[in-house]
């Protein structure tokens, strides 16, 4: 197995890692108080091409792998996972786009995506239906070259603040379940669109809320794929985000814990450096020993995703075992730092919060348990 970085890959991360140095750390708290991820960051990013540098040329990428996309996550969101919200959703949204859009129609919306000119979203969960993905009730009408949308989706990211949002509505029977759901592409200025947001514990400049539908008309063309067809079209998308959110949370923790090393060789107590403290030492040695085990299981889902080859259970594997491991290696860092790093002066604190969030959306851990069972127990 070759690990090491080809020159176009190490350039790509040596510039997302100056970028996030310069322009994200600094203001990192300053989103969490304001509760908004600042547009001209966003911007500055897309500049870049750093959005989306998996997806086709044609459509603004860069067509790179989906390997190289995941180590400039890595590199680029490690200072702020919730700008690596919106780099994951940018990749999925623009790999559903561009497989199921009519070209014409989603271009605009993929380049202005990935220019960090136009905010995404993706909307499937709903009040009735979290981890049951398919139980969905918002329902879409067909009329003419027209859809009629009505209902609810809640707990979508960035509700608040983006600009158009990949929709999953009913468009079959409630029986039929998964077969008979579709997705839509809405701009979230759409008449009949409302919006609420939620007050959250983290994550807070990504946000949360709730989409409400009331005889929104859209054109048929914003269909995405076949009729009643999206569940099945579009979920084996999210392994690839699965493995991109492990990677990102161990991003965060591999700061954490180089700022945890580094504080242990400075401080003193007793007379000696903390390194001499085997109380000290040991738990950041075993934080780095599964996080280099949790790094190799997500590479290795991203390289079988270029590969073409099957890769559901360790996408789950990456989904459960990278927020929580992240968050614990926080915790731990956290601790090392003694009073100092209970203090909101220092961003353990923050990066706790924003970790939690992630062990529950886009998929709690129980869930993905419940994915890697089912793909380990098929005939």
């Amino acid at each position: 197995m070759e690990f090491s970085l080809s020159p176009e890959q190490r350039e790509l991360v040596d510039a997302a890692r100056t970028f996030a140095r310069d322009h994200i750390a600094p203001n990192y708290r300053l989103r969490d108080q304001q509760g908004r991820l600042d547009r001209p960051t966003l911007r500055r990013m897309g500049d870049l091409g750093l959005f989306g540098i998996e997806l086709p040329e044609a459509v603004g990428g860069l067509g790179q792998s989906c390997l190289t996309a995941g180590l400039v996550v890595e590199a680029l969101c490690g200072d702020d996972l919730n700008i690596g919200y919106i780099t994951i959703t940018a990749s999925l949204l623009g790999q559903i786009l561009t497989a199921f859009g009519q070209p014409q129609v989603v271009k605009p919306w993929i380049e202005g995506m990935l220019r960090g000119e136009l905010i995404p979203a993706i909307a499937l969960t709903e009040p009735g239906g979290g981890s049951d993905a398919a139980n969905l009730k918002l329902k879409a009408r067909r009329d003419g070259d027209s859809y009629v949308i009505n209902g609810e989706k809640t707990s979508i990211s960035m509700a608040g603040q983006a600009d158009f949002a990949v929709v999953f509505a009913r468009t079959g029977s409630t029986e039929s379940r998964a077969k008979g759901i579709s997705s839509f592409l809405i701009p979230l200025d759409t008449p009949g669109i409302t919006r609420t947001e939620f007050d959250d514990h983290g994550t807070r400049s990504v946000g949360r809320g709730s989409l409400f539908f009331d005889e929104v008309r859209i054109p048929a063309e914003l269909r995405l794929g076949e009729e009643n067809q999206a569940f099945s079209q579009v979920m084996a998308g999210f392994d690839y985000s699965r493995a991109l959110l492990g990677i990102l949370c161990l991003g965060v923790a591999r700061l954490s814990l180089d700022a945890a090393w580094q504080y242990t060789r400075q401080r003193f107590t007793f007379g000696k450096a903390l390194t001499e403290y085997q109380g000290v030492t040991f738990p950041l040695a075993e934080a780095e020993t599964h996080w280099s085990g949790a790094r190799l299981l997500c590479l290795q889902t991203l390289w079988l995703k270029d590969q073409g080859l099957p890769h559901t259970a360790e996408a789950a594997m990456c989904k459960w075992w990278g927020p929580k491991l992240a968050y614990d290696i926080v915790n731990t860092c956290l601790l090392t730092h003694g009073h100092g790093g209970y203090s909101k002066e220092m961003p353990f604190e923050q990066r706790l919060r924003d970790l939690l969030g992630l062990q529950i959306g886009d998929g709690t851990a129980q869930i993905m348990k419940m994915v890697i069972a089912r793909q380990k127990t098929r005939d």
